[in-house]
């Protein structure tokens, strides 16, 4: 793959904003919604646009953030002293508007939790625990979907943490492409009612079990190691044509199988943006 995704802005831009809210959307998410006076100039570009954020490294501390010259900013960010460093991972925009002139941009996170029921996980606790009005920016890396000009078909596959940029390309598909979705949830009622292209089947897995959700399409039983169930959904319904374009996104597992099933069914390598957004470990 290159270095830099050829729909990633030259030169990015870092915004500065705060939280308006934070609200349980389901079992698994929690989704955090930011505002501030410069969110009005982010080009949002919709499908799976998403970004860097950078959180305050520990609640009521200060956000120190790195310059950011053109690409670069990677270097000044370990500059910072470890102590006031800034939390960074990859998120994807669930939602960007503006009503009455406020801009808001949505943040979905998943909750993940240790074995006592707690919820595990930097951004997890944050998202559940932080107030109005605490700090927080992200640096723009635009989209990652980015499908030849001769597209046949379309295969989505993510578990939970690729969801939200699932379901931004569902919505903004052009309502003529057909093809698959398969996305894996830990619950049930994480299953929710997509805009997509009528041509496009989804299908949804759940963890360790059928879903329960009346609006899953095509509910199928999964495993309990997370992507193992979409994995095996993967290798069951797809059939792709080789001008098909592929997008597999979550469990670092799950994306690189994914990717060689799909080559392995006639899809070439250059036809398939894969990306494993974190690794299972068995322990948890």
């Amino acid at each position: 793959m290159a270095r830099y995704p050829r729909l990633m802005p030259t030169d990015p831009q870092l915004f500065t904003t705060v939280i308006s809210r934070s609200e349980r959307i389901s079992p698994s998410f929690q989704r955090v919604t930011i505002t501030g006076d410069t969110l009005s100039t982010f080009e949002w570009s919709g499908f799976d646009h998403w970004f860097r954020l950078f959180l305050p490294p520990a609640a009521g501390a200060p956000l120190h953030l790195p310059a950011v010259t053109g690409r670069g900013w990677y270097k000044h960010y370990l500059a910072i002293p470890e102590e006031t460093r800034p939390h960074c991972s990859n998120y994807t925009v669930s939602d960007f508007r503006t009503v009455d002139g406020r801009t808001e941009l949505d943040i979905d996170v998943v909750i993940h939790r240790d074995a006592t029921g707690e919820v595990t996980g930097g951004v997890a606790i944050w998202a559940t625990t932080a107030t109005v009005g605490s700090p927080v920016a992200f640096l723009d890396q635009g989209p990652m979907f980015d499908p030849p000009t001769d597209l046949r078909g379309v295969h989505l596959v993510s578990d939970e943490s690729g969801l939200p940029a699932l379901r931004g390309i569902l919505r903004d598909l052009d309502p003529q492409v057909t093809g698959t979705a398969i996305i894996e949830v830990p619950s049930g009622d994480d299953v929710e009612s997509l805009a997509a292209p009528s041509g496009v089947e989804v299908t949804w897995v759940v963890r360790g079990g059928a879903a329960e959700h009346p609006v899953a399409e095509h509910p199928v039983a999964g495993h309990s190691a997370p992507g193992h169930g979409a994995l095996e959904a993967l290798r069951a319904k797809i059939a792709p044509h080789p001008h098909d374009y592929a997008f597999v996104v979550g469990e670092s597992t799950l994306a690189t199988e994914g990717r060689r099933a799909l080559h392995r069914a006639g899809l070439p390598k250059s036809r398939i943006t894969f990306s494993g957004f974190w690794k299972h470990s068995p322990a948890h």
